[in-house]
């Protein structure tokens, strides 16, 4: 809740509410469990990074894996302060991020190669600079939504071409974390007057960051293990101590 206190990093600028009471544990970080709950996020994100970097999987991944650390760290500094500047080293980052997954998804099927990314760069560029100057509020929301949604139609469609038990289960992964996070999302946002009177806060937003730090890993890895099929490179779904899913391929040695 953005209720004007003062601290460390003077009055709250931002323009978006969480459920969380600021500066209810520390003077120094605004709300504690939304900028800790990012934590998760980097932990997978640098394992991803760490696989595909070990396997030397086409840059685009490791990008990928540096982008949800970027968008996780933004974050920590966003709710850490709730400073208007802050909110946007995270608001334009999850533009940018959904971008590189619309780069990443189409263009296997995009016959001139150049078009696409400078597109998308010019794009994530221009909103940065419109939405640091007119501080979109819905207008950023909707706009992220409309992106997510784009993205849909390719997603399945890997889906429902992939044969592989091990590599459909990640899918499965991630929409049911996409889902159980929105939900968090939605109470922390829309139920926040009837939580605030329970004696716990269940801190929905947080969870919210918990669930689109394994969410951001499962797709990541099932957009791996789809293009590694597109390579020839024989990709397995492992687990890295017996749990965590990661792909493992076998290039040709010509490759």
């Amino acid at each position: 809740m953005a209720d004007g206190i003062s601290s460390f990093w003077g009055p709250v600028t931002s323009t978006t509410e969480c459920c969380e009471k600021n500066y209810a544990h520390s003077s120094y970080i605004a709300e504690l469990f939304n900028t800790v709950s990012n934590i998760p996020t980097i932990l997978l994100a640098l394992i991803g990074l760490v696989n595909a970097l070990r396997q030397r999987f086409e840059k685009r991944f490791s990008v990928l894996h540096i982008s949800n650390m970027i968008l996780a760290i933004g974050s920590m500094l966003y709710h850490s302060t709730l400073q208007h500047e802050q909110q946007q080293s995270d608001e334009t980052p999850m533009i940018w991020e959904m971008l590189l997954y619309m780069y990443i998804l189409y263009s296997p099927d995009w016959h001139y190669r150049t078009t696409m990314p400078t597109f998308l760069f010019l794009y994530g560029g221009v909103f940065a600079i419109f939405h640091s100057v007119l501080r979109f509020d819905i207008g950023f929301k909707v706009h992220y939504v409309i992106l997510c949604l784009l993205c849909t139609p390719r997603l399945y469609k890997y889906y429902i071409y992939t044969n592989d038990t091990a590599a459909k289960r990640i899918a499965k992964l991630y929409v049911a974390t996409l889902v159980l996070g929105t939900l968090c999302w939605l109470c922390d946002r829309f139920l926040c007057k009837e939580i605030s009177r329970w004696s716990i806060n269940p801190q929905g937003h947080a969870l919210w960051h918990a669930f689109t730090g394994f969410n951001s890993y499962f797709v990541n890895t099932f957009l791996m293990f789809c293009r590694a099929q597109q390579r020839g490179w024989s990709p397995k779904v492992a687990h890295f101590m017996g749990v965590l899913p990661y792909v493992k391929i076998e290039k040709p040695k010509s490759q």
